[in-house]
C-alpha cells in the first residue's frame, strides 16, 4: 500500500481469479478485499500441485478522511489495483 497526495493505493496479486470472484468493501476506515482462488477441474491423478486454492482476505485500516463512494478498482494481468481517495 502506498499513500499519494490524494489517495491510498493498494495492489494485490490475484493470478487466475475472475473479477466476479473478488469482493471489495469499505467500512468506516477499513478496506477489505476478499475472494476465492478456485481449483481447476482436472482429469487424471494430480502428482504435484503448486497453485494456491481457497479463500483469501486482505484487510487494512486507513488513516484520515476517506471518500468510500469514490473507490476505484482495476484488475489487469492478475493484479488488482484499488485506489481510495
Amino acid at each position: 500500500m502506498c499513500e499519494t497526495d490524494d489517495a491510498y493505493e493498494t495492489e494485490v496479486d490475484v493470478p487466475g481469479v475472475k473479477r466476479d470472484d473478488i469482493t471489495i468493501e469499505m467500512t468506516d476506515r477499513e478496506l477489505v478485499i476478499s475472494g476465492d482462488f478456485k481449483e481447476r477441474e482436472r482429469t487424471g491423478v494430480l502428482r504435484r500441485g503448486t497453485r494456491r486454492s481457497g479463500r483469501f482476505e486482505y484487510r487494512a485500516v486507513l488513516p484520515g478522511e476517506l471518500n468510500a463512494e469514490s473507490v476505484e478498482a482495476k484488475l489487469s494481468e492478475g493484479v488488482l489495483s484499488v485506489k481510495v481517495p
